[in-house]
Formats: structure tokens, C-alpha cells, sequence
């Protein structure tokens, strides 16, 4: 073989190997471009997913505010038997306001301040006996009456927390027994204290004010066990009356001695 045609076939194999490499690589790209189509339209049947919410940071619960006001009972465990509104008592010819309630006890037990407040008044009267007057925000006060004594450091301008002791039960003044009389007013205004006692209020407008200042007509007719010092039955003034029950009624009309 000459040297001219070695030359002519190592052209021709360069053209059949640059051929062969021109196909492959458009076969390639044909094949990459046809996996990229496939890959695409296999994206585009995918669902799409929501992106996952931000976690949320729960807030504390605020705790709701103390209550504005709050009333205990000045004798903790002890009932009343004498309740506020209209009464008669033996030696009386008509009903009268029972402005406060009254609370039997044993003389000595150890009387509690209804509510935070301060001591505006002690005293003695002829008809309350030894007593303590506090007053407490929103223009209301306490009364606490026919005390034996007051407590140690309760004078007038000492501050009161609720449940302080400031005096104990007694017998003093118009009274028919150890008992204590408790009274709550707004201004002069006398209110029914069991509306209060016990109960807690979140703002002055919640005070069952108009409530408690409502007053039965209903006269209810007081017994008792002892009468007062200084009230005596006119002699032969008592008018009895026979009940259908088989029992008597006396009334006793009386004055003061």
C-alpha cells in the first residue's frame, strides 16, 4: 500500500470518528433533553405541599384581678337569729327597723372584721353598749355592737385587715343576751348585711346596693330570753289573746323603769 492512500484512509477514519462523535453527542443531549422532559412532567403530577406552620407560642393565662371588695363573716361558724327588716320586741307597741342583724355567741368569743378598712369610731352608748364603727372603701362601714370589750391596739384611726380581731361578744347595752349586733350602712343608709357576708364583688358597681337596702313590710315578732336593764311591763297592762292552736298570746305593754 502506498503513502498516499494510508494518507486518504486516515483521513476517512477522522471523518467517520468525528461523524460518530457528532451522533453520539446529539443522541445524548436528545436522550438528556427526553429524561428531562419525563422528570418535569413527574414534578408537575406531584401534589404540592403547604409549607408547615410556624409553631404558635401559647400565651399565659392572665389571672383575673382580687376582688374590689370581699366580706367575711364577723363570727366565723355562727348563724344569725335575728335578721335584718322590720321587728317587734316584747316591751315594743310597734315594729321597728332591726338595722343590722344579730349573731348569737358566747360572751368572750372573739369578733372579726367583716373587710380591710379603718377604725373611725369606739365607744359606749345607752342602746348599743361598747361598740366599733369601721369604715371601708366605697363609702361603706361596719358596726359592731354590745361588744364586752374592744381589742388590744383598736382605737380610732387603726387599720383593719379582714379577719383581725377587734373585739369580743358581750351583753352590753339595750341587749337580751350574748350576742353580737352587726350592722353595714352606705352613708347613713342601713343595709342588710346578709347580702354582703360572704360574698365577694370584682368593682363597686357589682354591691348588691339597691337590693340590700330594700327593706319587707312584713313585722317580724322578736322573742326573748332576758329583758333589758331599764325596761319594765305597766302594771296591768298585758292583753291576751287565745289562738285557735290552744295557745296564748301576751302582749305587755311596757315603759321604761
Amino acid at each position: 500500500m502506498t503513502p498516499k492512500s494510508l494518507a486518504l484512509q486516515s483521513t476517512s477514519l477522522r471523518i467517520a470518528f468525528i461523524t460518530a462523535l457528532g451522533v453520539a453527542a446529539m443522541a445524548g443531549a436528545l436522550n438528556g433533553a427526553l429524561m428531562l422532559g419525563q422528570w418535569v412532567a413527574q414534578m408537575e403530577m406531584r401534589p404540592t405541599l403547604a409549607p408547615a406552620p410556624a409553631p404558635v407560642e401559647e400565651a399565659e393565662a392572665t389571672p383575673p384581678p382580687p376582688p374590689a371588695f370581699r366580706f367575711d363573716a364577723p363570727l366565723p361558724g355562727r348563724v344569725i337569729n335575728s335578721p335584718f327588716g322590720l321587728r317587734q320586741l316584747p316591751w315594743e307597741e310597734n315594729g321597728r327597723l332591726h338595722e343590722g342583724v344579730d349573731i348569737a355567741a358566747p360572751s368572750g368569743a372573739a369578733v372579726k372584721a367583716a373587710a380591710d378598712g379603718v377604725v373611725i369610731r369606739t365607744g359606749i352608748s345607752s342602746s348599743y353598749g361598747r361598740f366599733v364603727e369601721v369604715v371601708h372603701k366605697g363609702g361603706l362601714t361596719s358596726l359592731y355592737a354590745h361588744l364586752s370589750a374592744q381589742a388590744k391596739g383598736v382605737r380610732r384611726g387603726a387599720y383593719l385587715h379582714r379577719g383581725d380581731v377587734l373585739a369580743y361578744v358581750g351583753n352590753t347595752g339595750h341587749s337580751t343576751g350574748s350576742h353580737l349586733h352587726f350592722e353595714i350602712r352606705q352613708g347613713k343608709k342601713p343595709l342588710n348585711p346578709s347580702f354582703f357576708l360572704g360574698q365577694s364583688f370584682a368593682k363597686a358597681d357589682d354591691l348588691p346596693l339597691k337590693a340590700a337596702a330594700k327593706v319587707s313590710r312584713k313585722v317580724r315578732r322578736a322573742t326573748v330570753s332576758t329583758w333589758p336593764q331599764g325596761v319594765g311591763a305597766k302594771p296591768g297592762a298585758i292583753k291576751v289573746a287565745h289562738l285557735r292552736n290552744g295557745r296564748v298570746r301576751a302582749r305587755i305593754a311596757v315603759q321604761a323603769g
